[in-house]
């Protein structure tokens, strides 16, 4: 590279004919080296949007001279011998200029290829001598994905479906001939480009429609669909939230309300995004105020200042659907399990039948966003179903940093396909045959890639699949029937007056290290008890300040109610840890009536396996902070009905508890001696 020029580099020996092209198995390839050569090379242009919306004139470019061309004849797109780069450049811009004449729908007339030509000629160079027509659609698809998921990560709330996630979801609704379906917010067209491949590989007529608010994305999923093959579509520039009758006149000529057989789509959420506006919020339910009265959720007159988009367009989706239509929405978890966001079931069952909700790993969306998903599947009718379908995919095919995993046996090789490949590490389709099975009432063998419970067992709205996991509630009905335990649950305890709960403040990341009064935190909580030195300290003042409201007593049991992956850990008050502040991720627990349950058994039961095992069935992801909420009052105890041996665990834990609070005085006081 440093002796030659680009353009000399591109130089051809000899002209190209259309029956000169050869068919091509690496197209992501291909795009991934003209990406580079872009990002590395081409002046004025290095945003991963420019340089996206190049290549795709150029892909239009190339596509529109080997519709052209015969097989006899010269191709445009290409190098030719003994050619300036000026006569090259004026070429194919003349040849763009065919191409937006044919496709005027999603090239503007002032478009231009701002590529100088020495460059041009290079990028001409790698595809030249290919033919994309000849290629196969997935070949197509994968190499669209990687220019597109390179270019646009999580902008406006939008982040892209991974293909496997996109595919489990047509499996399970499988979209038939002659359906109408459409995707709200169908971004570069992900979904609807893998659903065409679907009902083109099954033969038969479609109706594929998409509906977003960027220009450009909207602009993209035309191009893909296009490139795919497709002509039939329609794909609007609007606001699908916004009041139809304000949507264009053509856009409202084919997309109309309770119209759709089918709906796939990954709505853009976040509450940094919400939407507002009385007109706008109006016209929907969910934009509207909901009390509570006696676990039951009831409409109000009185409109929401904002709302996140997701929520609205759950209602817009129920909207669209016709009676009996169907449709699969991904949505940030939280949505599954918030209390404030029950009401939102609440709507969705007055209208819709919940058909089952998958549970996506918590890496499906990383590295582009942390947020936990879910996708719920629905089906518009006034019945609802008998039972509901859960599953918890715990592996997605890639890591959190985006990067491929394969399954591995005990040994730690790989497991090898038929074929000698490596098979992926991506639990999603298992999951799709498994609701597949349930649909066809053909289900036998349940476990957390696929089970189900009756419709009305669901808990005050709750549809987060890790709540109801069979393995937990098989052990605890194993448990409450051999004959030695009593499930008792937490929050019948304090209903009792045998403990009180409380949780800890959050005091200020300002007072962090302004003394040496220990303040714990989740991560202070450690092997049964509390960090020796606490990483963070505050001042006596801030101390002072939260003494009588904490009112931390020894024999107090901490226990870690939010935050990441310490949820459910406790440790126990000693005489150490009373002049203490604690953090709001924190619950107290006290034992009030101490003759009736001592504290130090009540600690060995928050750390059994099956509590521990609840806790985890009943955590959910906020956002991206875990949390057990008030879940924790649904968590049941495993009491020995043997009152002797009651006594004895607890005397025991008692015992290991004092062991470890005298090494720590111990420790201190030895360090406070080297000290002085």
């Amino acid at each position: 590279m440093d002796l030659f020029t680009a353009a000399e580099l591109a130089k051809p020996k000899r002209l190209i004919y259309k029956k000169d092209l050869l068919p091509l198995d690496n197209l992501k390839g291909v795009f991934r080296e003209v990406r580079d050569y872009f990002a590395g090379n081409v002046t004025g242009i290095t945003r991963d949007e420019k340089i996206a919306q190049n290549i795709m004139r150029l892909l239009f470019c190339k596509i529109f001279d080997e519709k052209e061309k015969n097989a006899g004849e010269l191709v445009e797109f290409a190098n030719r011998p003994n050619e300036t780069s000026t006569v090259f450049a004026q070429r194919i811009g003349s040849l763009f200029v065919s191409v937006k004449g044919k496709y005027k729908d999603i090239f503007s007339a002032d478009e231009e290829i701002e590529i100088q030509p020495d460059d041009l000629s290079f990028i001409v160079k790698k595809l030249e001598e290919f033919y994309l027509l000849g290629a196969q659609r997935d070949v197509i698809a994968d190499a669209f994905e990687e220019l597109i998921g390179t270019a646009f990560r999580g902008g406006e709330g939008q982040f892209f479906t991974p293909r496997n996630v996109v595919q489990m979801m047509i499996d399970i609704l499988q979209p038939q001939s002659g359906e109408k379906i459409i995707d709200p917010a169908c971004g570069s067209g992900g979904f609807l480009a893998h659903i065409l491949q679907h009902l083109l590989n099954n033969g038969g007529s479609h109706y594929i429609a998409g509906i977003d608010k960027d220009l450009f994305l909207s602009k993209l999923a035309k191009i893909y669909l296009t490139l795919l093959g497709e002509s039939d579509y329609h794909i609007f520039c609007e606001n699908s939230l916004e009041l139809p009758s304000k949507w264009n006149a053509k856009t409202n000529e084919f997309i109309q309300l309770n119209s759709f057989d089918v709906i796939l789509t990954n709505p853009p959420f976040g509450a940094k995004i919400p939407v507002v506006g009385d007109d706008l919020l109006a016209q929907y339910e969910l934009g509207h105020i909901w009390n509570k009265h006696r676990n039951n959720w009831f409409l109000t007159q009185d409109l929401r200042d904002k709302q996140p988009p997701q929520i609205l367009f759950i209602e817009r989706i129920i909207q669209l659907l016709k009676e009996g239509g169907r449709a699969g929405i991904i949505l940030p978890e939280g949505v599954f399990g918030n209390p404030s966001d029950r009401y939102i079931w609440e709507h969705v069952r007055k209208y819709t039948s919940v058909i089952g909700v998958v549970s996506l790993a918590p890496e499906t969306f990383q590295p582009s966003t942390y947020t936990k998903t879910s996708v719920v599947f629905l089906e518009k009718k006034k019945a609802s179903c008998e039972r509901v379908f859960f599953a918890v995919a715990k592996t997605i095919g890639h890591n959190k940093n985006g990067k491929e995993t394969f399954k591995i046996n005990a040994a730690g090789d790989y497991l090898l396909d038929a074929e000698g490949n490596k098979i992926s590490d991506d639990e999603t389709p298992v999951i799709a045959r498994h609701f597949r099975q349930f649909l066809d009432r053909n289900l036998k063998n349940e476990s957390c890639l696929g089970f189900t419970i009756p419709t009305s067992e669901i808990q005050d709205n709750i549809y987060i699949p890790e709540s109801y996991k069979p393995d937990v509630k098989w052990k605890i009905e194993q448990i409450r029937n051999d004959g030695e335990h009593e499930m008792v649950k937490f929050g019948d305890l304090i209903e009792r007056g045998v403990i009180q709960m409380k949780r800890g403040n959050e005091i200020g990341s300002r007072h962090y290290g302004s003394g040496e009064i220990p303040f714990i935190r989740t991560t202070d909580i450690v092997n049964w008890e509390i960090k020796l030195d606490t990483v963070k300290a505050v001042s006596e003042e801030v101390y002072l300040k939260f003494k009588k409201q904490q009112d931390i007593q020894e024999n107090d049991i901490l226990f870690v109610n939010d935050g990441t992956f310490l949820i459910g850990r406790s440790g126990m008050i000693t005489k150490n840890d009373v002049r203490s502040v604690i953090q709001s991720h924190l619950k107290k627990i006290r034992v009030v009536k101490t003759d009736e349950l001592s504290p130090f058994y009540l600690f060995y039961l928050l750390n059994t396996k099956i509590v521990q095992a609840q806790v985890e069935m009943k955590t959910f992801i906020q956002a991206t902070l875990s949390t057990l909420g008030n879940r924790i009052l649904e968590i049941e105890l495993p009491f020995h009905k043997d009152p002797k041996m009651r006594g004895r665990i607890g005397t025991e834990v008692r015992e290991i508890i004092e062991a470890k609070a005298n090494l720590r005085s111990r420790i201190r006081n030895i360090t406070n001696e080297q000290r002085t």
